[in-house]
């Protein structure tokens, strides 16, 4: 059975064929173990299979329940904090590693496409950068330069962009060979194409326990163990946080409308915009008609109850840029967690010898898992590899501390829910199908009343670091409003950093 990743389905859910796999039933040993069976950790396991390594994936729902199902699947070079912003970060270096990495990974998806005959709909397509209302034209030229000394020579600068009318019409910086696909259509082929190479896929198998050493291991949930000579942990967030990775990434949730359009009334592209948060568009062609795809209204995990208003913001803006937009024909939201600049963490985890993460993929995850894949499968391979150093898990970029800073104190002010009543003043209150907060302090509950009206109570503090969870009317989850952890309506752990179910109520 698949596990439930929220109450939305994106388009990719309701038009991909996922293999299904089997729980792990027995105590075994791999080469390596991947924790995580998205778009990061099958790609690992692709790379290394291919590589000759003996590959195990476990994962606690099936391939693609997480939030790779829930992207809007832009293969893009256009980093989240600009090539600017990543050159005051990192220096010039960093940033022309940032750009040759994210531009391998995108060689690297179109290779993998053609090798192993993946009908995804991976097309190359030019991708955009506009100015966010307020910004001024020195924001654009700025990157124009940024990222030409990071060695993008063909990008411009145009003065429009006819193609796409509307207010969407320039001045923008133009990427070419950028480019889009079926995410999960790309992820099953990907699966299979591991399992050819010998790698073995378990599914509905929650690890609950990671410990690094000489030969680490991992135990589930209902108490089998696998031991392995290295341990590749792809949640999206670690669930072993022994170096701090909350402190390192920070979780946000993102927000995306599919809007009904005539068939090649847009042509196929990516498009950003400077705003902060930032809108993010493509195109998903169809036989029938198109579909304009756009997302943003980003906001803190759990710091945020206004989800519907949100959808309606985002569906205005897709009007107002592309008049040409029709019916709403879906919507969803996924998370995200940020590195401080923008960048993954990916590579050894230094306090757990022979542990692997590919952590923080930020807003461009399909590249940022690809290069998590290629990376870690040199590293294990003992090949040298450019990139080891940008994307080292414990770095902490000294130009970041003030945002450092600024994530933390933010943290710390969600533990004074602690001293807070809750949501209602008893369940009585609680609408079916709905959940609320009730208690006082380290005793509150999370109360979901399900649509026949029975009463759900779990402890309401996460099992990562204690913080009180919010309610998600528009997921109906649980979302940890510190560092992001996710639950069912039940409390049963979605996604990390926390490696267990809410506690039972007391």
């Amino acid at each position: 059975m698949q596990r439930k990743n929220g109450q939305s389905r994106s388009v990719w859910m309701e038009s991909a064929d996922l293999p299904t796999y089997r729980p792990l039933a027995a105590p075994e040993h791999a080469g390596v173990l991947i924790i995580g069976a998205g778009l990061a950790g099958i790609t690992a396991a692709y790379c290394l299979a291919k590589d000759g390594f003996e590959v195990m994936v476990l994962e606690q729902g099936q391939i693609g329940s997480g939030d790779t199902a829930r992207t809007t699947a832009q293969i893009t070079a256009i980093l989240d904090k600009g090539y600017a912003e990543t050159e005051r970060l990192r220096g010039e270096d960093g940033a022309r590693l940032a750009a040759a990495s994210h531009y391998a990974a995108i060689d690297r998806i179109e290779g993998i496409v053609r090798e192993e005959g993946i009908a995804c709909a991976f097309a190359r397509v030019d991708g955009y950068l506009f100015l966010g209302p307020g910004d001024s034209a020195d924001t654009l030229t700025n990157e124009l330069s940024a990222a030409r000394r990071a060695g993008i020579p063909d990008v411009e600068l145009l003065a429009t962009v006819p193609a796409l009318g509307g207010r969407m019409s320039g001045p923008a910086l133009r990427f070419p060979r950028q480019a889009h696909f079926h995410p999960l259509r790309y992820l099953a082929g990907l699966a299979r194409a591991a399992e050819r190479l010998g790698a073995r896929i378990y599914g509905d198998t929650h690890v609950q326990t990671i410990k690094g050493g000489a030969v680490p291991f991992i135990e589930t949930s209902n108490g089998l163990t696998v031991t392995a000579d290295r341990i590749v942990i792809a949640t999206h967030a670690p669930i072993n946080d022994a170096i701090g990775y909350s402190t390192r990434v920070f979780p946000a949730m993102t927000y995306v409308v599919g809007l009904q359009l005539p068939r090649g009334s847009l042509p196929p592209f990516l498009a950003f915009d400077t705003a902060d948060p930032y809108h993010y568009v493509r195109i998903q062609q169809a036989a029938e008609h198109d579909l304009l795809i756009v997302g943003g209204e980003d906001h803190k995990t759990g710091q945020a109850d206004d989800q519907d208003e949100r959808y309606a913001r985002l569906e205005g803006w897709a009007r107002q840029h592309f008049p040409q937009a029709g019916p709403p024909r879906s919507r969803w939201s996924g998370q995200v967690f940020n590195a401080l600049d923008g960048l993954a963490l990916i590579g050894p985890d230094l306090a757990s010898p022979n542990v692997y993460v590919i952590a923080g993929q930020s807003g461009i995850g399909m590249t940022h898992s690809t290069i998590g894949g290629m990376l870690l499968a040199d590293q294990i391979a003992g090949r040298q590899n450019p990139w080891a150093e940008l994307y080292e898990p414990n770095r902490l970029p000294i130009r970041g501390l003030g945002e450092a800073l600024s994530e933390g104190l933010n943290v710390a002010a969600q533990y004074r829910d602690l001293l807070k009543g809750g949501d209602v003043r008893s369940e009585a209150e609680i609408p079916a199908g709905t959940g609320a907060v009730v208690g006082w302090g380290p005793g509150k509950l999370a109360v979901y009343r399900d649509e026949q009206g029975v009463v759900h109570r779990r402890s309401a503090l996460c099992t990562h670091l204690g913080c009180v969870v919010a309610w998600n009317d528009a997921e109906k989850t649980w979302d940890c409003p510190c560092h992001g952890s996710r639950y069912t309506a039940y409390g049963k752990v979605m996604s990390g950093p926390a490696p267990a179910d809410l506690g039972l109520a007391e």
